[in-house]
């Protein structure tokens, strides 16, 4: 009798645990596909313009808070002045808010120290610059009073300090979704303002791309 007993026991602990994985089978598959689209960058529709080559898909997008930072320099006709960008500063921020990139100008080691615009990998120090090949400010796409919708180049890259890659295979950037950033209309128009300068807020995103595997 006892023994009846431990068998049926084991018949349904036995039972329970397949019902269990079938059930935990079922949600890795209703998941996976969840997980996959969550994982996908899709940028929004730009510009002919600004289209990037086939061949190349997006893989990383950070969206930026900062400033576009601008001093006023004498403009090439003599006795004028005009804002001139001197740096961006910006932060680009994941989806869950979580600090992903940094952006400014820096040398770039692959043209003999030109400065460019870069960006460094918050994780890994892994760098990129790029060199801006088309702009937009088309109404349809760029809203009013907003920096121009960009599409960059790479033109250099740099391996992290401990190996990291994640910036150092970019190809392409496109800077979209722009918010904010135009110089100031004000604070230089004399030669007494030169020197003077603005940091100008702006938010937009950053979308990188790499080559299709």
């Amino acid at each position: 009798m006892k023994n009846c007993n431990t068998r049926e026991q084991r018949i349904t602990r036995a039972s329970r645990l397949v019902s269990r994985i079938t059930a935990l089978g079922m949600t890795i598959a209703v998941a996976l596909p969840q997980a996959a689209h969550a994982d996908s960058v899709a940028p929004p529709p730009v510009p002919a313009n600004l289209e990037v080559q086939a061949g190349n898909e997006a893989f990383l997008v950070g969206h930026a808070v900062g400033t576009q930072n601008y001093v006023c320099l004498p403009a090439p006709r003599i006795g004028q002045v005009a804002w001139v960008l001197f740096t961006p500063q910006a932060t680009l921020l994941d989806d869950d808010g979580e600090q992903i990139t940094t952006h400014f100008f820096s040398p770039n080691p692959s043209e003999s120290g030109i400065v460019r615009a870069a960006w460094q990998d918050s994780r890994d120090t892994s760098s990129v610059w790029g060199r801006a090949i088309a702009s937009s400010s088309d109404p349809n796409f760029v809203t009013p009073g907003a920096i121009p919708w960009l599409l960059i180049e790479e033109v250099g890259t740099q391996e992290g300090s401990t190996g990291g890659d994640t910036l150092s295979k970019i190809t392409f950037i496109q800077r979209l979704n722009t918010v904010g950033g135009v110089a100031p209309s004000t604070g230089c128009s004399l030669p007494t303002d030169i020197g003077n300068r603005a940091f100008v807020p702006y938010t937009a995103d950053y979308f990188f791309y790499q080559k299709s595997n």
